[in-house]
């Protein structure tokens, strides 16, 4: 594209701004270009992160609308369907590649050839092969963790391959367990409906998912199960049933044949690695056939202090977490082995503890003995918010501290994890569906010489499950590339 071209690019973003009807007719271009590129390179696209698969021409509108949010202004489709149009001419392989950062890191660069730029920014990408290989995956629990995993793993191997959801391990609850368990996939009074159809093979107790078939496995005893008799083999069995923590529960999983990995959903005990995906995920090892995925809190705050620390040093800290209440709580007032939890959880503001801000240094060694954390759970069903009280090394200022951690969640290697919002009206609901781990609220930033104030909401639900799934992939080798690359935190 010439320099000319480049112009005339910008020109019409300007005029689809002010033109709904233009720029949703080059939405309706987009949507057979998205389904090509998927189709023939196994090439997910998205915008600032939002998927754009299985889309309509309002679901484009609305992710290049939230791309504000992210760089300070709206995308255009007219900046975005160039782009797309090069993409598909391309021979590429098996990506995530965002749309929304080609389309800003062009027009930010000094080239005046479009397909130039994307040859330059997606060089790894050219040539490489397609791959579509499925790991099977066994869900061992099915509760609000596990519902969400299964829903994100069925969407995972229509997007890339890679994972493959095969089979669901519960006990038995009686007669018509099974279509209990397909209602409760099909519909979340968090989350919504399920994206897709749902069918139930009561005789073989299958439960089809767009087109996946899920074994439901009745068990009471992890070794009693033969997981070679359903055809699965060389599994990554993920626990979200909490009932084991340390390795001598967790490898029963190991003595039934078909499992290979096991993958905690909880703070692992004992020689455990916990593992925060984006952080320490490069530790796991090919002998480490037990590993835990940490949990939500630590999830949310551990990317954040990571960066914080290595850019400012933090001398100490107290991590506050006001947390949405979990199944673990009663209703209404009952006995509870634990303190305080025995109130009703919707009626009360519940003080308990965390194990979060010990937990952290599990991640990242530095903060050995640095934190401190208390929870307090609240009345809300999802989304929690940590706030980080910390003492550093160096004195900060507000605006610049906000201006890293804005850096940090568009172009770093934590971007997945780190998101960034500077809105004077949200609230805990408008994160409910976020895939990061955490996101920074930059208008709640305090800063007085070395004393820094962060608040970070997190999706204690589908955003820790998403962490899951980064892991789930990571183990199976077969998590896919992102492009536009990412350059490391530290060096912004």
């Amino acid at each position: 594209m010439t320099s000319k071209g480049k112009e005339h690019v910008t020109a019409n973003a300007q005029v689809g701004h002010a033109d709904w009807n233009e720029r949703l007719e080059l939405a309706q271009e987009m949507i057979p270009l998205i389904h090509q590129l998927h189709r023939t390179n196994n090439v997910v696209t998205t915008i600032y992160g939002r998927v754009l698969s299985g889309v309509t021409d309002i679901d484009i509108m609305k992710a290049h609308r939230y791309a504000r949010r992210i760089a300070n202004r709206e995308l255009s489709t007219a900046e975005t369907l160039p782009i797309l149009k090069e993409l598909c001419d391309m021979n590429l392989g098996t990506a995530s590649i965002d749309l929304g950062r080609l389309a800003s890191g062009y027009a930010e660069s000094n080239s005046t050839s479009l397909r130039n730029y994307l040859e330059q920014e997606l060089v790894d990408l050219v040539g490489a092969a397609v791959d579509k290989e499925c790991t099977d995956v066994v869900l061992y629990g099915f509760g609000r963790i596990g519902r969400l995993l299964a829903r994100i793993l069925i969407a995972r191997e229509a997007a890339y391959g890679g994972v493959r959801l095969r089979a669901i391990v519960v006990r038995k609850k009686g007669d018509g367990d099974i279509f209990k368990r397909a209602s409760l996939l099909r519909r979340d009074s968090v989350h919504g409906a399920f994206n897709g159809t749902i069918g139930v093979d009561e005789e073989n107790e299958v439960i089809w998912a767009n087109g996946t078939k899920i074994q439901m496995i009745y068990a009471n005893d992890p070794t009693d199960i033969d997981y070679t008799s359903y055809g699965i083999d060389n599994a990554v069995l993920v626990d979200n049933t909490g009932v084991w923590r340390d390795r001598k529960g967790l490898e029963q999983h190991l003595e039934s044949k078909g499992i290979s990995r096991v993958l905690l959903t909880a703070p692992g005990k004992g020689d455990l690695k916990n593992i925060v995906y984006g952080i320490n995920h490069d530790t796991i090892e090919d002998s480490d056939k037990i590993i835990s995925a940490a949990s939500c809190t630590t999830n949310g705050i551990t990317p954040v202090l990571k960066v914080i620390n290595d850019r400012y040093g933090v001398v100490h800290g107290h991590v506050e977490t006001a947390h949405s209440f979990t199944n673990d709580q009663n209703l209404i007032d009952n006995f509870h082995k634990g303190d305080r939890r025995g109130r009703a959880a919707g009626l009360n503001m519940v003080l308990t503890e965390t194990g979060a801000a010990k937990a952290v240094s599990k991640a990242v060694p530095e903060f050995e003995g640095k934190l401190t954390g208390n929870a307090i759970r609240v009345p809300t069903p999802d989304v929690s918010m940590a706030v980080l009280n910390l003492e550093l090394e160096k004195e900060v200022e507000r605006d610049e501290v906000n201006d890293f951690l804005r850096n940090v969640s568009l172009h770093s290697d934590l971007r997945q994890q780190i998101s960034y919002i500077a809105s004077p009206e949200v609230v805990s609901s408008d994160f409910v569906g976020s895939t990061h781990a955490g996101i920074v609220d930059g208008l709640a930033t305090i800063a007085s010489g070395k004393h820094l104030v962060l608040y970070v909401w997190y999706d204690n639900e589908f955003g820790y499950s998403n962490q899951v799934i980064r892991i789930v992939e990571e183990i199976a080798g077969a998590r896919p590339r992102v492009f536009p690359t990412r350059v490391d935190a530290t060096e912004l």
